[in-house]
């Protein structure tokens, strides 16, 4: 399976972690996508974009017209999502034209700290 774990960690903590498996000569097993706070990952992953991933999970290319029709939005409205998640790695531009999700299951993890 082609999991994507997207994660709260700062740059210093992905860095220590890919040069660790590096080093270590481990091929990545998942691919991840870190991000700097728990704000910033629900900024880029709305409500709206999460509802694309599912749409488009498994789905192959599609347009981005197909992606608007699949979750019931205008075309306009998608287009902003997707070129957010284009820029967060979600999502990949595909040889014909199309958009593509490039993996079978997202797994989300971060920890909650009391203060």
């Amino acid at each position: 399976m082609n999991t994507v774990i997207l994660e709260v960690r700062d740059a210093e903590q992905s860095f220590a972690q890919f040069a660790s498996a590096w080093r270590a000569g481990q091929p990545a097993d998942v691919s991840r996508i870190s991000f700097t706070s728990p704000e910033l990952l629900w900024k880029v992953l709305t409500a709206k974009r999460w509802e694309i991933l599912k749409a488009l999970c498994g789905a192959g290319p599609v347009s981005i017209r197909e992606a608007a029709r699949r979750v019931g939005r205008d075309v306009k409205g998608v287009h902003s999502d997707v070129t957010a998640l284009l820029a967060a790695g979600l999502l990949d531009r595909a040889d014909t034209g199309g958009i593509a999700f490039p993996y079978d299951a997202v797994k989300v993890e971060f920890l909650l700290r009391a203060a």
